[in-house]
């Protein structure tokens, strides 16, 4: 294996030795002043304070031609008072009229030109603000996190005003100190960078230099100084709410009712000191959240959802960065993690075996807490605490039992953030009863701590963590658990067995990393990830499988300068294998891909897998029976983009399959239109197009009531599936939009050929299986439609006040019976009766 112990040992050895960091480049270093007035925020640079604050103008070009002088002028002063950080950036164009304008809803990039304004308020190289604007005034935000992850969903109160005038255009930024986070002192010093683009030419400028080639972004920041005698005053901003619903709903006796709804609650937001902050939600409503995609799942594993609710969302970042499963060669595409905060306030786990149409489809949030600070000395900290409901269902019988979820976070920084070490413990407890302790866990528990070391100029990183997890209940819930797709104890032929006698589970999960993320053309990335049968985190966290030994290696070419006719370039090679703790190796693949960016601002991706080398099995395929031999697939895959700045930017992907030798393939085509009808309004079109023939797919294990023997079945199923998503964007002015969104889903497939595994290890794959035909009734196809669609008027009246005016609109069926035609099909979803909710929601902030 490439990584070898006296390698890492070395590695890290050296990187610790290197010191303090060399001095920062006088070029890196802007000077605020403090003024006794406040400027007018009204985009012109005649108030008094911006008369003698120093201006800072070096700017240099990043993208695409890194290091080069900017094309045009941009110069920024920095002041503050005792409430508020000032900006004031000129933004030189000789051509006015050519500044590129997109009128968009809060926090979505248009094709416009563009200012950012980016703090690191702790100066700990590792987390920050962003503050954007456009010339039409359209404001974006983000909270950043592990030196480059954005969250997008922070929505900080602030003011910008912005002018295009007959010099190019200006961008006057009111930043209050209370939304920012620091440590209480004399002085500070912070972080700080303004980047600028200019969108017709798709150039990217910045002060300082940012380097595309070096691992980090906040650790590339310059510094601001001058700033003395911060306050350090408590801060507290509530935002209640109230809200009407008017919902559709289902008798019991048959027919539907439709009925009024009034929900209060809000937001709190407590300054505790400068750098800790407590964030309250009581009886949270999440009614103007987009309803989740439409998904036919028929594989062994959960499906991840994204998180949507705002408070879930919004600085969730020092929970969530504890990942599992976690590198390149998957980009971490699998969302596993010791915190999935889908988990509070989900649809009850027993609503489909005790309860009704009346019953809730997501169980009630009493209250959530969240603590989060930052010390002086670089230690970040967060504790989040939720209550949930208890949801009863027909028969006052219990669907969900009233629970509560406590997450822990910790994250210490060290030389100057390029090391760093971080802890996470999660909790869940629950109130079960005779309905509920069969199936749930009376407690989960899981903890974990991460090490990571940069070193090399932050070329070279390495990464190790572990993860341990308990889950505690009676003996017919943790065989439950033990049988689940997430373990199999009960799989024949591998080193586990189910243990009926036991009232907890217990396992680890470790993972090494070590890379190389910058500097010159070459990047490589190593992982080795090993989980136990016995790990599980699904009760707060998200997990598809344990019982796991993973190898995967990346590496690339980088091309990040212009030649020829691209841009940019990229060539990756990945390889891994799996393998499960009883040793059955479950996969060996190769990966090549090539990405290109036009010097036309188009670009194109294209790659293919090739898997299954050797002898591999699947230890999930026949749903607790024995591995099932594989045989070698080839995914080949292709997209194209437009350009953005474009009227109407096109784009297409093309996802292959070919596999089980010859026998089963997979067509997925997914068009892309974006339609800039003017500078308010635009529209986003997608679609998705697919044609499965799968000869290898799990139906269902029959066990035979006479001898006891079970067979595992599978078919040739064929299916197709059409689905579109419609998103249209109205802008009446920055601070009030109208947003549609429209998702019809339809898919349908048909069993044939039923067979039971008859030599699952056989070499050839027409000697794994043998017909088979069922003694009892088998529904040999499925046809779901559903149309789901959300309309939002959002109107923000006054900085951090809002109205919502949302209809929801959905129709869905499910059936075994098959239409002749898609026209069919969408014919009869729209003779579906329809569930309709309006809602109004206001809410209103207040602060102090």
């Amino acid at each position: 294996m490439p990584i070898t112990a006296s390698v890492l040992t070395l590695a890290i050895a050296g990187s610790l030795q290197q010191g303090q960091p060399a001095p920062r480049d006088p070029l890196t270093v802007a000077t605020a002043v403090r003024v006794a007035a406040a400027p007018q925020i009204d985009g012109l640079a005649d108030a008094e304070v911006w008369v003698a604050a120093p201006k800072t103008s070096n700017f240099l070009e990043f993208d695409p031609k890194p290091s080069q002088p900017a094309r045009f002028k941009t110069e920024f002063q920095v002041t503050y008072d005792d409430r508020n950080l000032y900006v004031f950036v000129r933004a030189y164009d000789p051509h006015p009229d050519s500044i590129m304008h997109a009128l968009t809803r809060r926090d979505v990039r248009g094709p416009s030109d563009q200012i950012k304004i980016i703090v690191d308020s702790y100066n700990d190289n590792r987390t920050g603000f962003e503050f954007a604007v456009n010339p039409d005034g359209v404001k974006r935000d983000f909270a950043v996190f592990e030196d480059g992850n954005e969250d997008a969903s922070w929505n900080g109160i602030w003011d910008v005003a912005t002018r295009v005038d007959e010099l190019g255009w200006t961008a006057e930024f009111q930043i209050p100190l209370s939304q920012l986070r620091y440590a209480s002192a004399e002085g500070h010093t912070f972080g700080f960078g303004v980047w600028r683009d200019i969108e017709r030419y798709r150039e990217r400028v910045s002060w300082p230099e940012y380097k595309t080639t070096t691992s980090g972004f906040m650790s590339q920041m310059g510094d601001l100084v001058g700033l003395v005698d911060l306050s350090s005053a408590r801060r507290m901003e509530f935002t209640p709410y109230a809200l009407t619903k008017n919902v559709s709903r289902e008798r019991t006796v048959g027919g539907f009712e439709r009925a009024q709804e009034l929900a209060v609650g809000g937001d709190l937001k407590l300054g505790i000191t400068s750098n800790v902050t407590l964030d309250m939600t009581i009886n949270p409503d999440f009614g103007q959240v987009e309803a989740d995609p439409a998904v036919l799942n028929l594989s062994a594993f959960e499906t991840f959802v994204g998180e949507r609710r705002p408070f879930f969302v919004e600085g969730t970042g020092i929970y969530t960065s504890f990942r599992l499963n976690c590198y390149i060669v998957v980009d971490c595409s699998t969302n596993e993690g010791l915190f999935y905060s889908r988990r509070i306030g989900r649809s009850p786990f027993l609503r489909s075996d005790y309860g009704d149409a009346g019953t809730p489809s997501a169980t009630p949030i009493a209250a959530a807490a969240k603590l989060t600070g930052r010390t002086r000395s670089g230690l970040s900290f967060g504790l989040l605490d939720a209550a949930t409901m208890r949801v009863e269902g027909t028969q006052e019988r219990t669907v969900e039992p009233f629970t509560n979820f406590i997450v822990a976070s910790a994250q210490q920084d060290l030389r100057n953030g390029n090391t760093g070490i971080s802890l996470i413990a999660t909790a869940v407890n629950r109130s079960l009863d005779e309905w509920t302790d069969a199936v749930l866990h009376h407690a989960a528990y899981a903890a974990g701590a991460n090490f990571r070391n940069r070193f090399a100029g932050g070329k070279y990183e390495f990464n190790a963590s572990l993860a341990a997890s308990r889950v505690t209940g009676t003996p017919t819930a943790i065989a439950r658990t033990q049988r689940s797709p997430v373990h199999y104890y009960q799989q024949p032929g591998d080193d586990l067995e189910v243990d009926d006698d036991a009232t907890s589970l217990s396992g680890l999960a470790g993972q090494l990393k070590f890379g190389k993320y910058g500097g010159g053309i070459t990047r490589f990335e190593t992982s080795l990830v090993r989980q136990s049968a016995g790990f599980d985190v699904n009760d707060l966290g998200y997990l598809r499988r344990a019982d796991m030994l993973d190898w995967s290696t990346w590496a690339a070419l980088s091309f990040r300068k212009p030649k020829w006719i691209y841009n940019w370039a990229q060539v990756n090679a990945n390889h891994w294998e799996r393998w499960n703790t009883s040793g059955t190796r479950l996969d060996n693949a190769w990966n090549f891909n090539g990405h290109l960016g036009f010097r036309n601002q188009m670009n194109i991706h294209a790659g293919g897998t090739l898997d299954n080398f050797g002898a591999v099995y699947c230890d999930r395929c026949t749903r607790g029976g024995p591995v099932l031999r594989q045989s070698r697939g080839f995914y080949p895959w292709f997209g194209v983009n437009g350009d953005g700045r474009k009227r109407l930017v096109p784009s297409m992907w093309v996802n292959l399959g070919y596999w089980d030798e010859g026998e089963s393939f997979n067509r997925w085509l997914s068009p892309y239109l974006s339609i800039k009808v003017s500078t308010r309004l635009n529209a986003e079109i997608g679609a998705g197009i697919g044609r499965t023939k799968d000869n290898t797919q799990w139906l269902e294990n029959f066990t035979d009531e006479t001898t006891g023997e079970t067979h595992y079945t599978f078919a040739h199923l064929e299916q197709r599936t059409v689905s579109m998503n419609v998103r249209v964007n109205y802008t009446i002015q920055p601070n009030m939009t109208v947003e549609f969104y429209g998702e019809p889903f339809a898919t349908q497939g048909e069993y044939s050929n039923l067979r039971e595994v008859s030599n699952p290890g056989a070499a050839e794959y027409e000697d794994r299986f043998r017909p088979y035909s069922p003694t009892e009734e088998v529904d040999l196809g499925f046809n779901f439609i559903q149309l789901r669609t959300n309309t939002v008027m959002r109107w923000e009246y006054r900085p951090g006040s809002t109205l919502f005016l949302v209809w929801q609109h959905g129709r869905d069926r499910g059936q075994s019976r098959l239409m002749p035609s898609w026209r069919d099909d969408y014919r009869e979803l729209f003779d579906l009766h329809p569930d309709n909710t309006f809602l109004i929601k206001i809410a209103y902030w207040l602060n102090k």
